[in-house]
């Protein structure tokens, strides 16, 4: 799933969709090329302005809140864990991303959002593990535990692309605080990321400009977000490498590593 994404906009990048545009300020100058979603921290997002012509760049935190829950101290607890009255563990749920094949299910909490509340998350590259389990010299057979690679993943042609979102505003009801929440729509992988995030096989929705204005200004059906759903961008677009196993903890994440065992994935042309 797409739980780290890269942000690295410089000031004045125009923004296109179409016959619109808008421009990066220098507030929200991005040098970001590592942002984890466990953070919860902001990401700049594109938001569909109130009288739907055209849109503007805004700051939204990463991490969905569910409308239901009344206080920070409420969502600390739904993303962090916390011991039930038993003294139970309750483990955290994260809802950095949608899977996009279900935000229309009845009474799915991305329901409402995906129907009137659909953005777009811009990025520079994303963070994906291939999992490779090697095998056993004695046996010849697969190992139990998988050895991780990490990715990094872009567009040839495009230094800033398009990831479909959803946004909910969400008020704490003690403080009054009121921030605008989102999460990454998700679907199943191309045949690229499919062998790259090949434990879960899904990806981030990403767009080209037709269906990014679509999603966003548009005013697609049911049956048109589910189209949109399923769009799978062409492996060719994609560039990738390795990159090191302790890329968080790099100052340049992004940078190239070479595993000598590790076979490349193939493209489809």
């Amino acid at each position: 799933m797409c739980y780290y994404n890269g942000q690295v906009i410089p000031a004045d990048q125009t923004i296109r969709l179409k016959q619109f545009e808008a421009k990066i300020d220098a507030s929200q100058t991005q040098n970001r090329p590592l942002i984890s979603g466990f953070d919860y921290g902001n990401s700049l997002v594109l938001k569909k302005k109130p009288d739907g012509e055209g849109f503007d760049i805004v700051s939204m935190e990463w991490g969905f809140i569910p409308p239901y829950l009344k206080t920070r101290e409420e969502v600390s607890r739904m993303r962090n864990g916390y011991k039930d009255s038993s003294g139970q563990f309750k483990p955290p749920m994260v809802i950095l991303n949608a899977v996009g094949e279900e935000l229309l299910l009845p009474k799915k909490i991305f329901r409402d959002a995906a129907l009137e509340r659909r953005c777009i998350v811009l990025s520079t590259g994303f963070y994906e593990w291939q999992h490779v389990y090697p095998l056993n010299k004695r046996t010849g057979l697969p190992a139990k535990t998988a050895k991780k690679y990490p990715y990094f993943i872009s567009l040839k042609e495009q230094s800033v692309f398009f990831m479909a979102g959803i946004w909910q505003p969400w008020t704490d009801r003690n403080t009054g605080e009121h921030v605008e929440t989102f999460a990454i729509v998700t679907t199943a992988a191309n045949n690229l990321l499919s062998q790259i995030h090949n434990s879960k096989k899904r990806m981030a929705l990403i767009l080209d400009e037709d269906r990014a204005y679509e999603w966003l200004l548009g005013n697609p059906d049911e049956k048109g977000i589910q189209e949109i759903v399923r769009f799978k961008y062409p492996d060719s677009k994609f560039a990738f490498h390795t990159i090191a196993k302790d890329f968080r903890e790099q100052v340049e994440p992004r940078a190239s590593f070479e595993y000598a065992e590790l076979v490349p994935p193939q493209v489809t042309p």
